[in-house]
């Protein structure tokens, strides 16, 4: 089956054989679906363009014929009031098929996928809090044994960094726009108690901790990201050593137009550190592809 998961600045792919539960090809481009979206309300042209050029190269390094494709999209077009006209075109030029869903859907697929890597790594944590640090939104999942609650806020490094513009800016900003986030994280523990671990995925942690292995947007290897563990003062310094390099390297380093991304997804990871009120996080890369191929499975496989 083919899972395809439309954010607001990446397009994911992922092949993935439900019998012997292993993906067999992945695909990945930056497409920023929320660019602009910050000021006009809509997905504009040039991005759609790109979401479907991409898509067309997915479809030729994987086989989409006869295979079943799960394909979600999230805040960009949750947000969008374009939203309708763009998923309609975007099927028309490639066959692929959209579905919307809410931030909780998006949050429980998410969990999905880290859990099945937690298992993976032999990391047990019966409380635990995940965080989902999109382009256009950032959810919180806080885990208490089988009780799960999570919530999704309006609060992601492309629409931050377009809405604030410079660093300065989103920094200032961030404890209002973030108040939302510490008064859930705050019930949370009043109402449940303390957690065992903070779990982070998406862009700005699995790149930092990248960073932190040494290896580039185009060296990324997921297998050595996963359980990677990233303390809040390191946050700072990979900021500090993203910003003194050369455009160039930047590029190098984190991938062609995101270093003002990724820079403004640590300023919001670093706040999350604080009101999360946590020295460290672990780092896993599967995030909401990886939910939708695994769901999926669950269900054709119990068919």
């Amino acid at each position: 089956m083919i899972a395809i998961d439309l954010g607001s600045n990446t397009l994911r792919v992922l092949e993935y054989d439900c019998r012997y539960a292993r993906a067999t090809a992945e695909f990945e481009k930056i497409v920023k679906t929320a660019d602009k979206l910050a000021s006009t309300g809509v997905i504009d042209h040039e991005a759609v363009d790109r979401v479907i050029y991409a898509i067309k190269e997915a479809q030729v390094l994987m086989d989409f014929e006869g295979q079943e494709v799960d394909a979600v999209t999230t805040e960009a077009l949750r947000r969008a009031t374009n939203a309708e006209d763009v998923l309609a075109r975007i099927y028309r030029e490639t066959g692929v098929m959209f579905r919307t869903i809410n931030g909780e859907e998006e949050a429980a697929l998410t969990l999905i996928a880290v859990r099945h890597r937690l298992k993976r790594l032999s990391l047990k944590a019966d409380r635990f809090i995940l965080v989902d640090i999109g382009g256009g939104s950032t959810e919180m999942v806080f885990v208490y044994g089988s009780e799960v609650v999570s919530r999704s806020f309006p609060v992601g490094i492309v629409t931050i960094a377009q809405t604030y513009g410079t660093l300065e800016r989103i920094k200032e900003a961030l404890p209002d726009k973030m108040l939302a986030m510490q008064q859930f994280a705050a019930e949370m523990f009043a109402t449940r108690g303390e957690i065992e671990i903070c779990v982070a995925t998406a862009g700005t942690p699995t790149t930092v901790a990248a960073m932190k292995l040494g290896l580039t947007y185009e060296t990324y290897d997921a297998k050595r990201v996963n359980g990677t563990i990233l303390k809040e003062e390191e946050l700072s310094y990979y900021l500090s050593k993203l910003l003194s390099l050369p455009f160039s390297q930047r590029e190098v380093m984190v991938g062609v137009g995101r270093s003002d991304l990724i820079a403004a997804g640590i300023l919001i990871f670093e706040h999350l550190y604080y009101i999360l009120e946590t020295e460290q996080c672990i780092v896993v890369d599967d995030g909401l592809r990886e939910g939708v191929a695994l769901r999926w499975c669950q269900e054709y496989m119990t068919k």
